[in-house]
């Protein structure tokens, strides 16, 4: 099992709002259509519709229309802030990278379709789509498969990920790390991962476990903080659907549709797990969990703190807490507003409070 108390920053509810407007007839809980590259995975919720998560993204004045691979990988070399780039459907079969910043008057975006497909060049290695120190872009719409990991942010702020279709992924599929703080992971569909290594088969993974600070973050907590996981879609993932590492504060997870079907004891026991501190968890839906439904651990001293779970939704079919909590000293925070079916220990194993 793989187990921040500040504000989530206005600008960030300012640049999601915009997103959400600029897509404002996209379909976020889609299903992708299939594609020659992969059929559609088990379990995708069902849709006719073949562009889900590509309104607002026609090319225009100051946008670049790329249709392969090495133009897409030449277009993020060049992105410039406020430059657009528009994917045509197809196939884009490659590891890809971006390294420069837009700003908040002009963010970057990459786009497309779910027809366009970022497909990576192995599930035991490397990152489909890496944003490194790329702070304000807005990633919208198109698929996301094969890779080791599906996307990856690291040192970066106010990023948005978009209504993407992120599945079949060898390890996680979207992952913020090494202080990527104040980015919004929104309305985007994650299926079947953990098809390399099951135990890292996360669906959306905030932070770096503490074992690996020296690695991704100079030996220093992994500060990625205030960071909002909003109305995604995320089932059959070998791991948790959501886990929040230690080190992370004042994160909020929000509307989330959660379900168990897929994970293996070996890697979660529950659709959340919370370790940082501070974080909001409301007014999500869960269904299917193989143990608990959401959980908070500490696992490294001082972690897992302050907590707070309001209007949540479990809907369980075991032995299971709707919502546990490892300590009574984690002072976690269950409101009564929350509630669970067919959990054999109840909505919680501490006592619900209305504050």
């Amino acid at each position: 099992m793989k187990f921040r108390s500040a504000r989530t920053a206005p600008v960030t509810f300012a640049f999601l709002a915009l997103a959400m407007a600029g897509c404002a007839s996209s379909t976020a809980t889609s299903a992708p259509p299939t594609h020659a590259a992969s059929s559609k995975p088990a379990g995708s919720p069902s849709s006719s519709s073949a562009s889900a998560g590509a309104a607002g993204c026609a090319a225009g004045p100051g946008s670049t229309s790329v249709s392969t691979a090495a133009q897409l990988a030449q277009a993020l070399a060049a992105a410039q802030p406020g430059g657009r780039i528009v994917l045509a459907p197809g196939i884009y079969h490659d590891d890809f990278v971006a390294t420069t910043s837009g700003t908040a008057a002009a963010p970057i975006t990459l786009c497309g379709s779910r027809s366009a497909v970022l497909e990576g060049l192995s599930m035991g290695h490397g990152y489909v789509l890496h944003l490194n120190k790329a702070s304000w872009w807005r990633v919208e719409g198109f698929t996301v498969e094969g890779g080791q990991k599906g996307v990856v942010t690291d040192g970066v702020t106010h990023d948005l990920i978009y209504g993407l279709y992120v599945h079949t992924i060898g390890d996680e599929a979207i992952h913020l790390r090494d202080f990527s703080s104040n980015n919004t992971v929104s309305h985007n569909i994650v299926r079947d991962t953990g098809q390399h290594t099951q135990f890292y088969g996360e669906g959306i993974y905030v932070g770096t476990a503490h074992k690996n600070w020296c690695k991704y973050s100079g030996c220093q907590p992994d500060a990625s903080n205030n960071n909002l996981i909003i109305g995604n879609n995320i089932a059959n993932t070998t791991a948790e659907n959501i886990d929040i590492k230690e080190g992370t504060i004042g994160g909020t997870i929000s509307g989330n549709t959660l379900n168990g079907t897929g994970m293996v004891s070996s890697a979660a026991t529950s659709w959340v797990n919370v370790k940082g501190n501070g974080w909001t968890i409301e007014n999500n839906i869960g269904l299917n969990s193989i143990g608990d439904g959401f959980s908070v651990h500490q696992v490294y001293p001082g972690w897992g703190v302050g907590n707070i779970f309001r209007s949540n939704d479990a809907r369980l079919s075991g032995s299971g807490y709707g919502i546990y909590v490892q300590s009574s000293d984690l002072k976690t925070l269950v409101a009564c507003s929350n509630v669970a079916a067919g959990a054999g220990g109840g909505i919680s194993n501490v006592t619900c409070s209305n504050a």
